[in-house]
């Protein structure tokens, strides 16, 4: 395994310090030192001076990671565990020692076109065909269209309801996210952003329903050399902007946000979730909000770590209840997913389109 020399230098600067263990939401849910970005950093500096080899052990401790980049903003120092830790992954895919429940999802984007391996549900298939054509594409993302598909619907349905002219495609391309976090820029995720480009440049604006797939289409596909002609939005910032000018019903509710950690972090956007639930009801934030965000949980991820993944969300609802949230509004398909499987009986989590829809 061989790091670039960027990786090295955060490897070898890194002081293996205690600064971001209390923020790892993967760390907090298993109690294991294994599972903070400072025993990891330890561990791939060893691999990096050859001091050790580069095992079946470390590169699973690779992909025990959720990469929401929480150590990166809490390290003073200004050091990036996520650079190395996807680096490590690229290695691991170069090197042919990729995990078995890792080959089994990379071989499943490369033969099916989604690292789940799954088909378009009826239902979603069915009111996408009801779209006209349009200069502006809705793209879902494989985490709504195989793991949430009743959110995409209920997020068709309220664009339709605001009057936005928009389409999605029933054969909508891999964005390259999936294969991006398995195995990060290797050529063949490289070229399944390209094929995504080449759709995308036939609209002049793309709306991501995913923060993930904005994340990559705004950033990755940059360092890539992939160009995006269209205008891309995040699907939060669009609604703001749909909702902005429209009278709606202020209700009573009060609203706290969970803030995507994409969002927040990697496309430093935070304000459009508050400015819409403040203009439908009260807002009462988490103690952890913004770029402070905790993660709460990775569809991805629970494919091959489902008990861990329950315990992160698990530890989410914690953290709302010490500052009495009542409903949870989510901008992540995956977030959703796994809030909803573990929520308590006394409180509630709803996607922000279904809070919206609440009071239009």
């Amino acid at each position: 395994m061989k790091f670039t020399q960027k990786s090295k230098e955060h490897l070898d600067a890194c002081r293996f310090c205690w600064m971001c263990r209390h923020i790892c939401p993967i760390g907090n849910a298993t109690g294991q030192e294994r599972n903070t970005s400072r025993a990891r950093a330890l561990g791939l500096s060893l691999v990096a001076r050859g001091a050790v080899e580069y095992s079946e052990d470390v590169v699973n401790n690779v992909y025990e990671c959720a990469l929401c980049g929480a150590c990166v903003k809490e390290c003073v120092t200004g050091w990036d565990p996520v650079t190395f830790t996807k680096e490590a992954r690229l290695g691991a895919a170069l090197d042919g020692k990729l995990p078995p429940y890792v080959l089994k999802m990379v071989n499943a984007a490369l033969e099916t076109g989604n690292i789940y391996g799954e088909k378009l549900g009826n239902e979603l298939a069915g009111k996408i065909r009801t779209l006209k054509k349009s200069e502006t594409l809705f793209f879902l993302g494989a985490d709504a269209r195989y793991k949430t598909p009743k959110n995409a619907v209920g997020a068709i349905d309220l664009l339709a309801k605001l009057g936005a002219d928009f389409t999605a495609l029933e054969n909508e391309p891999d964005s390259g996210y999936g294969m991006d976090f398995l195995v990060s820029a290797t050529s063949e995720t490289k070229k399944i952003a390209e094929t995504c480009a080449e759709t995308l440049n036939g609209y002049k604006k793309v709306i991501c329903y995913d923060p993930a797939d904005a994340k990559v289409f705004r950033r990755e596909y940059k360092e890539w050399n992939v160009g995006i002609k269209a205008e891309v939005l995040t699907f939060t910032e669009y609604l703001a902007i749909m909702i902005k000018d429209r009278k709606v019903k202020k209700s009573d509710l009060v609203f706290t946000p969970q803030d995507s950690a994409i969002l927040a972090r990697d496309l430093e956007e935070t304000e459009p979730i508050r400015d819409i639930l403040g203009k439908i009801g009260g807002v009462s934030e988490m103690l952890l909000n913004r770029r402070d965000t905790m993660l709460a949980g990775n569809l991805i991820m629970n494919e091959y770590m489902p008990e861990v993944m329950e315990r992160v969300a698990l530890d989410r609802w914690t953290n709302a209840k010490n500052v009495g949230a009542k409903i949870l509004v989510t901008e992540s398909p995956a977030e959703y997913a796994l809030l909803a499987k573990t929520k308590p009986a006394d409180l509630s989590v709803v996607t922000l389109e279904e809070a919206i829809s609440q009071c239009l």
